[in-house]
C-alpha cells in the first residue's frame, strides 16, 4: 500500500523490530526462561513472535500457564537485564532517518512495549534519545503494558513537555507533569480515556505511529491515529496491511520521506 499521507508533525515510534533489530537478545532471553520453567521451548519461528508485542501475552499464548507468567517474566528479565537488551543492533539508515525527519520540523519519541527502564538503556546506547523528546514505554508491573495504553502514556507526557529533545531525562519529567495534571484534574475532557489526543498536541492527522507489527496499527487506531508500517522488522507477510496500516515502507529512506509527506 503506497498512498500518499499527509506531512506529519509528532510520530511515534516503536522500537524493537522498528529501530533496532533486537532478536538475538530478546530470544536468549525467552529460551532461558523456558529452560527455567522446565517448559519445552517453541520453535524458531514462534520464537520471533516474541519480539514486539507485550511479552506477558506472548508467553500464555506459547505454552506457559496463566498463573506461571509472572515466573517467566522473571526469568527472562534475570538475563535481559544483566545484559542482554545490548545484544541488538541499529537498522542501517535509522540515526539518518531520525535526523532528517527532525530536520523537516517533525517531532519525534520512541512509543515501545517494553518496559520503559529498558528501553532507555537501549536508546541511551544507541544514540537514538539525543534523537527524540522521550522514550515512553510498559511498566515492570504490568500496569501499563498495552501499546494503546503506552501510546496513551506518550501523548499524555508530550502534551505536558516543552518539545525539548532529550530523551529519558525528558521523558521522566514530562511523565510526571502528565501525572501530576492528571491527578488535579481527573474530570478533565479526555484524561485517562483511550480515543483522546490531549490539547497541546496536533490533531490526530498530522501525528502517526510507526512499527512493525500489527499490535502498533492496533494501538495507534485506539487513539484515531493512523500508522506507518516498515518492512524490514518481525511482521508476518499481510499482517501489517491487514490489521489498517496506511502504508508499509520498505527502506528507512522511504520513511523519513513518508513522515514529510512525500
Amino acid at each position: 500500500m503506497t498512498t500518499a499521507n499527509p506531512p506529519y508533525r509528532l510520530a511515534l515510534l516503536d522500537l524493537d523490530g522498528t529501530l533496532t533489530d533486537s532478536a538475538p537478545g530478546i530470544l536468549s532471553s525467552v529460551r532461558h526462561a523456558y529452560a527455567t520453567l522446565g517448559i519445552e521451548t517453541p520453535t524458531d519461528e514462534t520464537l520471533r513472535r516474541f519480539v514486539g508485542p507485550p511479552l506477558h501475552e506472548t508467553f500464555a499464548l506459547h505454552g506457559v500457564p496463566v498463573d506461571r507468567v509472572p515466573e517467566a517474566l522473571s526469568a527472562y528479565r534475570e538475563v535481559y537485564a544483566a545484559g542482554a537488551m545490548l545484544d541488538n543492533s541499529l537498522y542501517p539508515g535509522i540515526l539518518e532517518c531520525l535526523t532528517a525527519a527532525r530536520a523537516a520540523g517533525v517531532r519525534l519519541a520512541v512509543a515501545t512495549s517494553k518496559p520503559e527502564v529498558y528501553a532507555r538503556r537501549i536508546t541511551a546506547h544507541f544514540g537514538i534519545d539525543d534523537l527524540v523528546e522521550g522514550v515512553y514505554g510498559a511498566t515492570l508491573d504490568g500496569s501499563r503494558g498495552s501499546k494503546a495504553d503506552v501510546i496513551e502514556h506518550a501523548l499524555a507526557s508530550l502534551a505536558a513537555s516543552d518539545g525539548v529533545v532529550g530523551g529519558a531525562d525528558a521523558a521522566a519529567s514530562s511523565a510526571a507533569s502528565a501525572a501530576s495534571a492528571a491527578s488535579e484534574s481527573e474530570e478533565a475532557p479526555g484524561a485517562g480515556r483511550v480515543g483522546s489526543v490531549p490539547d497541546g498536541l496536533p490533531p490526530r492527522e498530522e501525528i502517526v505511529m510507526v512499527g512493525d507489527r500489527e499490535h502498533d496499527v492496533l494501538g495507534a487506531a485506539a487513539h484515531g491515529i493512523g500508522c506507518l508500517g516498515v518492512s524490514w522488522g518481525y511482521a508476518e507477510p499481510g499482517e501489517l496491511e491487514d490489521a489498517g496500516a496506511l502504508r508499509v515502507v520498505a527502506s528507512t529512506d522511504e520513511l523519513a520521506r513518508a513522515l514529510r509527506g512525500e
